[in-house]
């Protein structure tokens, strides 16, 4: 009976170790003057990401803003983003979608959400957020694919949009 009992605790202290590495979040919000209509109707465009993004320079999708729809933005700078939208609702003023592995950005099993809605002062506030991995799924991950490395980057993509977006909509 020691024995097992020892056996368990030598394998569930193993396991403990092997587990790979830990699901990361991004989350950043803006608010602006504009009203929550006013706002949707920019950021819900899923062909339009380059009217309001500062790092995109052009996107193409295979089905406008329809769930299912495809879209590959090309990154100023170069690379590309290959994004299907999940789902969509102007009921709700937000949006789900999920990034295709391999792209231009060091994360892998992206899935993020895109909201707006009012804010205390009559504006709106708009909540773009992620859940994601870094892309070198390793113990010991090389430089630049590690978990600072992802969140950072998917962090700076978020402000960048946010900022630029403020900037068109509070003129």
């Amino acid at each position: 009976m020691r024995f097992h009992a020892a056996l368990i605790a030598l394998l569930a202290s193993t396991l403990a170790f092997a587990h790979g590495p830990s699901r990361l979040k991004a989350n950043e919000t803006v608010t602006l003057k504009a009203s929550p209509d006013v706002v949707w109707a920019k950021v819900k465009d899923f062909t339009q990401l380059q009217a309001w993004h500062p790092a995109i320079e052009s996107s193409t999708a295979t089905a406008g803003s329809e769930v299912g729809s495809v879209r590959t933005l090309k990154v100023k700078g170069g690379g590309e983003v290959v994004e299907k939208l999940e789902k969509i609702s102007d009921e709700e003023r937000s949006l789900i979608y999920t990034a295709q592995d391999g792209g231009a950005l060091p994360v892998t099993k992206y899935k993020a959400w895109l909201t707006v809605k009012p804010a205390a002062d009559g504006g709106s506030e708009v909540e773009w957020r992620s859940v994601f991995f870094r892309v070198d799924q390793g113990d010991y991950p090389a430089a630049g694919k590690d978990d600072d490395t992802a969140t950072s980057t998917i962090r700076k993509v978020y402000t960048d949009g946010l900022t630029n977006l403020k900037a068109l909509l509070d003129k």
